[in-house]
């Protein structure tokens, strides 16, 4: 089997809502379990909170993302330190995603040409997530 690096991330209270959305623009199969499935916490606070969630898009992207249970709410930072990077060739479908994303976000750099070439554009989701996007120029 090979290995493979996906990304994890971790919310308080919103990673059902946030691998929905994820889903509505990046399409593919979600995959939900709560605390209460697995007896994941004692707390009853937590029971519909997700524990594991897993979304895998036709393209092979595969987000997971979970709640923070209520016995380790005092460590969560945050979404600070990384960011989910989109990238590839096709203009039409990695602009669009730029565009679903960031809706109810904040834009950090617009999808624009950089110094090598490429369209980038950054942005923090509705979510608190940051994004890159990158789209290679065509030979």
């Amino acid at each position: 089997m090979a290995t493979n690096l996906n990304a994890y991330i971790n919310y308080l209270d919103t990673a059902r809502s946030a691998l929905e959305f994820y889903q509505s623009v990046l399409g593919g199969e979600l995959n939900i379990s709560t605390f209460a499935e697995f007896q994941g916490s004692d707390s009853p606070d937590d029971a519909n909170l997700v524990m594991h969630g897993q979304l895998d898009t036709a393209d092979g992207a595969i987000i997971m993302a979970a709640d923070t249970p209520s016995y380790m709410r005092e460590s969560a930072k945050g979404h600070e330190g990384f960011a989910m990077s989109l990238s590839g060739d096709d203009d039409a479908t990695l602009s669009g995603y730029y565009e679903a994303l960031s809706a109810g976000g904040t834009i950090v750099q617009p999808l624009v040409e950089a110094p090598w070439g490429d369209k980038f554009g950054m942005f923090t989701d509705k979510f608190g997530v940051g994004w890159m996007v990158n789209i290679v120029k065509a030979q």
